[in-house]
């Protein structure tokens, strides 16, 4: 309707002037229109005339009706640069949101808040202190006052839109976390379990033959085994442990037994923690009998100073000792023999199911025949382990020749104590004169 009347009162002002215009021009007719001037013509000139007063004379009008300015004009409804264009704030608006809710870690309630507060604001300039930015865009497309309803459910629906997907964002980021929370302690569950089986393979087998197991080089059908040249090999039993087992109801039908003899054993498993000892590897136990070597790598094995036999000797000294230890405060009487070996072997691991590590060798029965054919309280080693032994000052008495089971007469000796320290065996040894 403000259309219509805007439009019949444009047509009203040019009638009036086109009203006029044929009186003046009919006076001089004759003198002022030119010949070659044609009605045809005339009717152009008219027309452009028209337009001319339509753009100078009604733009006011036009101006007053729409009620908008160009620039800095000041119109009736407000003061300030007003715009033609007022969806691109609405764009704004929306890219601001998008920004705040998909681009920023957020609570959904504070996401929320956040758009709550962006939507209300603009919608309160949209409805109430610059409605008539959009009114005024409504009359110039000839709509009537939609943009502002239009506007509104936009952004609530952009808001609805954006708190779901904030929702759904916090959801998936919260599995997230816990499923990377639940990663990380089955990571660490399965660090500790391996440590743990490498601790009990390490227990069971070898340090460098758990190694070559733990390896993934490693074929799964492999056999292991190794040639070593010089292992001086240790056979320690307690023969009269078999006389302390008895299966008695006082003593827990032979359990307490057992637990005197694990206690034995682990004793003799410490002493192998201590850093002299570091040449000697346990093999195996089998009842009250203990089995050691030294010299199983090449780290391990000393060809020129034949430290890992000395220690082997030292070692043996030892579990003398600490058995000794054990009957004096068990008030047990046991007796200790041991028998001392050197010679090449085999080492190896046998079995698919409760793999077991031994050595295998005619130098390993020469020293179960040492202990088998000792005596008790002694440390009986062969002849080529007295030629080690006894430069480097180690006391050794000469027991003389014995009957071996399968390697007939055999000259052996006691080893009675420590080595006693001059400086011969400091030579041989490598101490510099003074040294310790």
């Amino acid at each position: 309707m403000l259309y219509k009347n805007s439009q019949n009162t444009i047509l009203k002002r040019t009638s009036a002037v086109n009203s006029t215009e044929p009186k003046n021009l009919d006076k001089d007719s004759s003198s002022t229109t030119p010949s070659f001037l044609s009605p045809t013509k005339n009717e152009t000139v008219t027309v452009i005339a028209k337009n001319f007063l339509l753009s100078t004379l009604d733009w006011s009008i036009l101006r007053e009706k729409f009620n908008f300015s160009i620039g800095d004009e000041v119109n009736f409804c407000h003061e300030g640069p007003t715009s033609h264009f007022p969806d691109y704030f609405t764009f704004c608006v929306l890219l601001v949101m998008v920004s705040c809710a998909v681009y920023q870690l957020m609570f959904s309630i504070i996401k929320l808040i956040l758009l709550g507060g962006i939507c209300f604001a603009y919608l309160s300039m949209v409805l109430i202190t610059h409605g008539s930015l959009f009114r005024n865009h409504d009359h110039l497309i000839m709509l009537q006052n939609d943009s502002q309803y239009v506007t509104v459910a936009v952004l609530i629906g952009f808001t609805i839109a954006l708190y779901i997907h904030g929702q759904q964002t916090e959801a998936t980021s919260r599995l997230d976390f816990l499923w990377k929370l639940q990663a990380n302690e089955e990571k660490e569950d399965i660090e500790h379990l391996q440590a743990y089986n490498r601790k009990l393979i390490a227990n069971i087998l070898p340090e460098h033959v758990a190694e070559h197991f733990l390896s993934v080089d490693k074929a799964p059908d492999e056999l292991y085994h190794e040639q070593c040249d010089s292992v001086c090999i240790l056979f320690a039993s307690i023969p009269n442990f078999s006389e302390f087992y008895v299966e008695l109801e006082s003593n827990n039908e032979g359990v307490e037994c057992l637990r005197l003899l694990n206690e034995i054993i682990a004793d003799f498993d410490e002493i192998l923690e201590e850093e002299k000892f570091k040449y000697v590897e346990k093999i195996k136990s089998t009842g009250a009998t203990y089995m050691a070597a030294s010299g199983l790598t090449k780290a391990a094995c000393d060809m020129k100073n034949y430290k890992h036999v000395t220690a082997m000797a030292d070692f043996a000294l030892r579990l003398r000792e600490q058995l000794e230890y054990v009957n004096e405060h068990s008030f047990n009487n046991f007796k200790i023999r041991i028998g001392i070996n050197i010679g090449p072997v085999v080492a190896g691991v046998i079995g698919a199911r409760k793999p077991q590590y031994d050595i295998w060798g005619n130098a390993v029965n020469v020293a179960s025949r040492m202990d088998s054919t000792g005596e008790l309280d002694k440390i009986q080693v062969t002849h080529e382990v007295y030629q080690i032994l006894e430069p480097k000052g180690y006391p050794l008495t000469c027991r003389g020749t014995i009957k071996v089971k399968g390697k007939g007469d055999m000259v052996t000796y006691f080893l009675n104590g420590k080595a006693i320290r001059t400086p011969s065996t400091d030579k041989l040894d490598g101490i510099p004169e003074g040294g310790s």
